[in-house]
């Protein structure tokens, strides 16, 4: 950033964020596909600036509004979270809407294997998972004043429709097993059950940070997806970590020997689970599992879409994108038995 842009974004934050005083820096983070996202050093501390990219943007996509807005909600509630300090829609501050939060220090898990820790503290860390993601999903929407966060009802065929969409306004080839999957998602769609929480949208664990010193989480990260939606998307989505294998980019636990490195199986995650969630069991657990592939299919199909126009918060967009037609031949494995 230049030092009349820092300057400029030192001023404002000055004004709007109570106690905000002397920005030295602005540090990017280089992980992430979505939402850039910045470290600010100022002589007042150290804060968390995140915004939406630059470019030609889909309409409901970059939400960082919407983020504010459930970060804000949760602050009093048993879900922890960064705390969210400003939301700035004036874009020519910054040249888009971004929002300010407390900076959270602590450790970010990439590999879902854990290495390089103990096996109690790896069953600590997913146990950690476990129990927030049922948290999240506990939370009184009216209390929080969340109830027009989203629309109630028929929540799948909702997403089916907006991620189809997504996903065609993003294509850039076609991919036989995502069309396959889109036809047997229409065709096995469940019925509403009625059932409505808070989901975070992209629940995993490289977006929870966990305290420097101790499997405890401190943070969940990157609410940009959240919505009122069905609490089953998210365990399913959490879950495809155990049908995806082993990776740089987004690697996952399938082919692992997960018993002698102390992590869950996926059946006894579930089941940990409903016990949290005062559920007695899961029935069409395969759609809720190939609905989340083929939902993040579509997602990484728009980062690679992003990454061809060069707007892109990571140069990693299009290593990312290719993983678009591997994550709908697993869903198709499901489908055939196989997964």
């Amino acid at each position: 950033m230049e030092a009349a842009d820092l300057a400029r974004l030192g001023r404002y934050l000055e004004a709007h964020v109570p106690g905000f005083r002397g920005l030295r820096a602005v540090q990017d983070f280089a992980d992430g596909q979505s939402n850039p996202t910045s470290k600010l050093v100022a002589d007042s501390g150290a804060y968390v600036l995140r915004r939406k990219p630059t470019g030609d943007l889909l309409k409901s996509a970059h939400a960082v509004d919407r983020e504010f807005r459930v970060l804000s909600a949760l602050a009093e509630r048993d879900v922890p979270v960064a705390r969210a300090l400003h939301l700035c829609e004036d874009e020519g501050v910054l040249g888009s809407v971004f929002y300010v939060m407390d900076y959270v220090a602590g450790r970010v898990f990439w590999d879902p294997a854990l290495p390089g820790m103990a096996r109690d503290e790896r069953a600590a860390i997913y146990d950690q998972m476990n129990a927030t993601l049922a948290a999240i999903h506990a939370v009184d929407l009216t209390a929080a004043g969340l109830t027009d966060f989203g629309r109630a009802g028929n929540y799948y065929e909702r997403q089916y429709a907006t991620w189809l969409r997504q996903y065609r306004a993003t294509e850039t080839g076609t991919i036989p097993a995502m069309e396959r999957i889109i036809v047997w998602l229409a065709a096995n769609m469940v019925a509403d059950d009625g059932r409505v929480s808070l989901v975070h949208g992209d629940y995993r664990l490289d977006n929870a940070m966990f305290a420097p010193d101790a499997p405890r989480l401190i943070a969940v990260m990157d609410w940009e997806l959240s919505t009122l939606g069905h609490p089953l998307a998210d365990l399913a989505y959490q879950c495809m970590l155990w049908r995806i294998p082993p990776g740089p980019v987004l690697g996952g636990l399938d082919g692992v020997d997960r018993a002698a490195l102390g992590l869950p199986s996926e059946a006894d995650y579930v089941a940990r689970y409903c016990e949290r969630a005062g559920i007695s069991g899961i029935t069409n657990w395969n759609f809720y599992l190939v609905f989340g592939l083929f939902r993040l299919a579509a997602i990484v199909q728009g980062v690679k879409h992003r990454g061809l126009q060069g707007n892109a918060a990571s140069d990693r967009a299009l290593q990312v994108g290719a993983l678009a037609d591997p994550l709908a031949r697993k869903a198709c494995d499901i489908l055939d038995g196989a997964g």
